[in-house]
């Protein structure tokens, strides 16, 4: 009977075993195609500035009251540049304003236009509660087709890849090379996020929200509260 009982243990430990092997091997792998297959879309900002774009989509990050967090600030400096370079002449925030006490985009506009940005060339997406949203959004609400994406490199290769699977025509550049607090958390996360996004752009689910189009070649402005 012991030996009977430490042979289910000892199975029941390998079964538990190759299944966490499978799991990270699959995860492992999906990571590695995600950021491979989109690696050649990453750009500098100098290649950037003569695409032409339809926007710049800015992602969005945390914000603290009324500033941004500094991955944002990041975020949002690089989308200026390019503007100001030519990239494009419309700039996409995109990020959550799902409640009325907790507000990314408008943050993230007056920011732009503290920077000299006119406002009807800012354009806010309200509910881009994910990055797949936002990305869904800009080519079925914004009726974006040709967009560069900025965010830091470790989730533009998430972003890139979901794009391409939307039919987006997208390129990515960097913001700031800088290492974060909590770094290696991000980065962890950013792979579970990447393999769930991996199937998640299989299925295509609708964002939370649709709604009218606000073609981003108008007015920013129509985008406001």
């Amino acid at each position: 009977m012991e030996k009977r009982k430490k042979f289910g243990i000892r199975r029941a430990l390998g079964i538990i075993l190759l299944i966490g092997c499978i799991g990270l091997t699959s995860l492992l792998g999906v990571n590695l195609y995600v950021k491979t297959s989109v690696k050649d879309r990453i750009i500098t900002a100098e290649e950037a500035a003569g695409l032409d774009a339809d926007c710049i989509l800015v992602l969005g990050a945390f914000v603290e009251g009324r500033s941004p967090s500094l991955i944002l600030r990041d975020r949002l400096n690089r989308g200026i540049e390019l503007y100001n370079s030519g990239a494009s002449d419309r700039l996409l925030m995109s990020g959550d304003h799902g409640r009325k006490n907790y507000d990314e985009v408008n943050v993230m506009k007056q920011f732009a236009i503290n920077a000299g940005v006119p406002s009807p060339h800012v354009f806010m997406d309200h509910a881009g509660f994910s990055t797949y949203e936002s990305l869904y959004r800009a080519r079925d609400i914004f009726k974006a087709k040709k967009i560069i994406i900025t965010t830091q490199e470790y989730h533009l290769y998430r972003a890139l890849y979901i794009a391409e699977r939307l039919g987006l025509e997208a390129y990515g550049v960097a913001a700031a090379d800088v290492m974060y607090p909590g770094q290696s958390y991000r980065e962890f996360r950013e792979m579970l996020a990447r393999t769930k996004d991996f199937f998640y752009v299989i299925v295509k689910p609708n964002p939370t929200y649709l709604g009218e189009s606000i073609p981003v070649d108008g007015d920013g402005d129509l985008t406001n509260d």
